[in-house]
């Protein structure tokens, strides 16, 4: 690319004009106009300070509203003038802009703790309202502001001339409490973005304090004080996993509920009444995606909805149930289907020193403590400087009015006031500062009252030096000036918390208060795929006590709060939250499963896609082991992303399905494959090496040409076990096509082999019986039911390991063992 004159041949040209054509490489200038660009919009525009938690737009809105007298004691003016005097003197861009600014300071909906004192309409909660325009609305710094701009005419800031050089502005404000923590952030760079949410006043100034008081307090120290963000709609955060996350890291994701009830709406229905709404989520939102799903007949069951907001209750959207309809259960589909529910991701990047840079929380803590401290150094250096000026002053007209006739004396016989100065300098051994200073001084300051005043006033700037000269001098005492500061603060804009944490992974129970206790508890998956949750003490029905539905094939430990994951046989886990399967009632009273709910309410399947296990996604496990139909083997590295709700287990090749799933809990059990012609193999899982995620597995069991796999588990080799066998005659020879025989083997009588090798035969085919139709190995005893539910019985122990089975009145549908 070439730079040429703009000038044309045909033009004058002066004579000292020399022309000059500048080769540059079109990819160097674009790199470099683009760094430029991009420097400038993340150092001034779109990233917060880690010190003020403030982007320059915010930072120059109260400095310039400072310096207008535009304070909380003073009356509110326009808008437009603030934005007018801040583009002209500070933010050289649209007012547009700059008035969006000044209307989030505003809005209570928006911030934790609002910087501005508007008077109008600044908008309304997600937007449905936009604010009226600046020339209509009117502001004036909250009080809450004035503590960010606190002393900063005491040199406590640095300074710097503003775009054009005709003005100074400051660098950052002094903030006298954790802005960037307090009302969040959130902002779009180049290349990086930022998204802090708020939290409340006295829980951040609590865990400052900690980290004040112990250095070296760790995350957990400090989230007894902060469990979580604390948003100003209130609602309900679930997963504080993911908090916890970006505690520790800078980045995770939470999701936020709203908060609902089940009421009488009117005499005769029931309704569900709104009164929190996730944070930047507004009713009109909410309601069109409602309508969006009625008329799509997507969501079923709601009879009416109306918003009846008002300034005098806030939010209360009421949404009235049919009749014949469960309102708990429409209320979770609401979860899931509107903005009801939604994920917020933390992403906690601010400036430091002027780079960008990821923060945790105890990082965010740090920075602005370090920041905390300076002001307060900086701020004593300025008072202590001011002290010391005017005592030299007070000190020189005491000792003037010791000898107050001779002064008057020189003064009188001087010729002029130079003169006068020098001779009380050499008379009185002053400064020229204090000579200067007694001879300004009116005669009416020069009583004996007066002097008594002096006196008094030396005496408390000496102990206001002294006081000050220690703050300077002792990093203790200026540690707890910053913290008592930091406690009054709190005291007086301190607010009660707002959001419910619903979940307490990683914080202590005391401090988040749990609508549910995370108490132990069991999870439970029926053969007919009902799921159902029950204290973990609850002991599951005895064999000769069970009743339709209840045989339980796959069950995991696990709280109340938790999550867990749904295994499929495409190779999908999906996840689930505990909290939300209905209770098993006691098994004394109803030793059944049917107080469970289908799968199908907490996951979506595809067409044809069936659960084969329930697994915990404790990264502490050993991790899952699968078989598939084509007989691969795979164990899963525990690594399940908390930011995701669809994950995939395994990589299955085309026509490819999973057989059994099982989550190892020691990982020295063995694996077990049983395919359709009685072979069964069996192997130390140690010999699977873990994999990822998107890892296919590899050679589990040798299979014969057109065989496949019908059964896969893992077995403790220490526990006493059993193989169960069912094989099916191919036609209606002796007792039928859909009959067959049944074996019940002990597991030990099995050898281990070598993985990928064909094992040993588990069945001896009778005549007419050429494949296994069902098959299992697990603990005894095994238990079976028919195709309708109902308990089936088996065969006695057969100990022949290639023995044939004993012929079955009506078929197995499903064989388990204890859990």
């Amino acid at each position: 690319m070439a730079r040429r004159s703009t000038k044309t041949p045909g033009q004058d040209q002066p004579d000292s004009f020399e022309e000059r054509i500048l080769d540059i490489d079109v990819v160097d200038e674009m790199k470099g106009s683009y760094l430029e660009y991009a420097y400038s919009v993340i150092y001034s525009r779109a990233l917060p300070d880690a010190r003020d938690g403030l982007k320059p737009v915010h930072r120059r809105i109260l400095y310039q509203a400072n310096e207008m007298g535009v304070r909380p004691d003073r009356g509110h003016v326009k808008c437009a003038r603030v934005v007018g005097e801040v583009m002209g003197r500070l933010h050289p861009h649209g007012d547009g802009a700059i008035y969006d600014a000044l209307v989030r300071l505003a809005q209570p909906f928006s911030m934790r703790l609002p910087l501005i004192d508007g008077h109008g309409n600044f908008g309304s909660l997600g937007n449905d309202d936009p604010p009226a325009a600046m020339r209509y609305t009117e502001s004036r710094l909250s009080p809450a502001a004035m503590l960010m701009v606190e002393s900063i005419d005491e040199d406590t800031v640095d300074f710097a001339p503003n775009y054009d050089g005709q003005e100074r502005e400051p660098q950052v404000l002094p903030a006298s409490f954790p802005n960037l923590l307090v009302n969040g952030t959130s902002g779009i760079a180049v290349g990086m973005a930022t998204n802090m949410p708020p939290h409340n006043l006295t829980e951040v100034v609590a865990a400052a304090r900690e980290l004040i008081r112990r250095p070296h307090a760790s995350l957990d120290d400090l989230m007894k004080h902060i469990p979580g963000p604390d948003l100003p709609t209130g609602g309900r955060i679930v997963g504080l996993t993911g908090v916890r996350d970006a505690y520790a890291s800078g980045r995770g994701t939470f999701k936020i509920r709203a908060t609902a009830t089940v009421e009488n709406v009117t005499p005769r229905r029931k309704g569900i009444v709104v009164t929190e709404l996730p944070y930047n989520v507004g009713p009109e939102k909410v309601i069109s995606k409602i309508k969006e799903l009625v008329q799509a007949k997507k969501l079923q069951g709601i009879a009416d909805l109306k918003d009846l907001t008002d300034r005098a209750h806030g939010l209360r959207l009421v949404i009235e149930i049919k009749n014949g309809f469960n309102p708990e259960a429409i209320l979770e589909q609401l979860y899931k289907l509107t903005p009801m529910e939604e994920t917020f991701g933390i992403n906690n990047v601010a400036l430091v020193d002027g780079q960008p840079l990821t923060l945790g929380l105890k990082e965010l803590l740090e920075v602005y403590l370090d920041h905390r401290f300076e002001v307060v150094r900086r701020r004593s250096e300025f008072r202590r400087g001011k002290r010391q000026d005017r005592l030299h002053l007070v000190e020189g007209l005491l000792v003037a009015l010791l000898d107050i006739d001779r002064v008057i004396e020189l003064i009188r016989a001087s010729d002029n006031a130079a003169q006068a100065k020098e001779r009380l300098m050499e008379a009185f051994e002053l400064s020229d500062i204090q000579a200067s200073y007694i001879l300004d001084t009116p005669l009416r300051r020069l009583t004996r009252f007066d002097r008594i005043e002096l006196e008094a006033e030396r005496d408390k700037l000496r102990a206001e030096i002294d006081e000050l000269t220690e703050i300077l001098n002792s990093d203790q005492r200026l540690r707890k000036i910053v913290s008592e500061e930091l406690a009054a603060v709190a005291k007086k804009y301190g607010t009660a918390r707002r959001t419910a944490l619903l979940e307490s992974a990683g914080v202590p129970a005391a401090a988040v208060p749990l609508e549910v206790t995370d108490d132990p508890c069991r999870v439970l998956m029926s053969s007919t795929g009902l799921l159902a949750r029950t204290p973990d003490e609850a002991a599951l029905p005895a064999q000769g006590a069970r009743h339709k539905h209840d045989l339980v094939v796959s069950a995991v430990t696990t709280t109340v709060r938790a999550e867990l994951g749904v295994v499929t046989d495409t190779g999908r886990l999906l996840r689930v939250n505990v909290v939300d399967l209905p209770v098993l009632p006691p098994t004394n009273t109803a030793p059944n499963l049917s107080g469970g709910a289908p799968i199908s309410e907490f996951v979506t399947l595809e067409a044809d896609e069936k659960v084969v296990c329930l697994t915990t996604l404790s990264a502490d496990s050993p991790g899952l082991a699968l078989g598939t139909v084509q007989g691969v083997v795979k164990r899963v590295t525990p690594d399940y992303p908390s930011n995701k709700d669809e994950l995939e287990v395994i990589a299955l090749k085309d026509g490819d399905r999973i057989v059994g799933a099982v989550e190892l809990r020691t990982g020295e059990e063995d694996l077990v494959f049983i395919t359709d012609d009685a072979q069964l193999l069996r192997f130390p899982a140690s010999l699977v090496r873990p994999q990822g995620r998107a890892a296919g597995g590899m050679a589990g069991i040798k299979l014969g040409t057109g065989r496949s796999v019908v059964s896969f588990n893992a077995v403790d080799p220490a526990a006493d076990a059993v193989v169960v066998t069912v094989a099916a005659f191919s036609g209606d020879a002796l007792f039928g096509a859909e009959h067959g025989t049944c074996k019940v083997t002990p597991f030990a009588e099995f050898p281990r082999k070598g993985r990928a090798t064909g094992g040993v035969r588990c069945q001896r085919f009778l005549k007419g019986e050429t494949t296994l139709a069902l098959a299992w190995a697990g603990p005894s005893p095994a238990l079976a039911s028919h195709a309708n539910g109902t308990p089936a019985p088996l065969p006695d122990i057969d100990r022949r390991r290639d023995g044939s089975g004993t012929p079955l009145a009506k078929p197995v549908g499903v064989v388990a063992g204890p859990v």
